[in-house]
């Protein structure tokens, strides 16, 4: 795990990555491209990754947002933000069971 004030290397061969992605978004985009709406594919994409690495950073700090937002260059309250989508997509507020 990365020491938070360490700064982390930079990548500098993301050509796997980027193949990886490329392969496998080229199998989607046929599909995609025959929906009537277009499917938003920029928007899916991004948030799909997105939420996966978030979900990874979180796991690799052991849920310390600081040093999760930290490592994904996020302000921290713009992580919370993040993180509550994800948990909660739809948006509504969970209610607190009372007894």
């Amino acid at each position: 795990m990365p020491e938070p004030n360490k700064p982390l290397k930079t990548v500098t061969n993301t050509s796997s990555l980027e193949d990886f992605l490329k392969a496998n978004l080229k199998k989607h985009l046929g599909r995609i491209k025959k929906m009537e709406n277009g499917g938003g594919l920029h928007g899916l994409v991004v948030s799909m990754v997105e939420r996966q690495l978030i979900k990874l950073v979180m796991e690799e700090t052991k849920d310390n947002q600081s040093q999760a937002a930290h490592i994904l260059g996020l302000n921290r309250n713009t992580l919370r933000r993040k993180l509550e989508h994800i948990r909660n997509p739809d948006g509504k507020k969970k209610k607190k069971k009372t007894r």
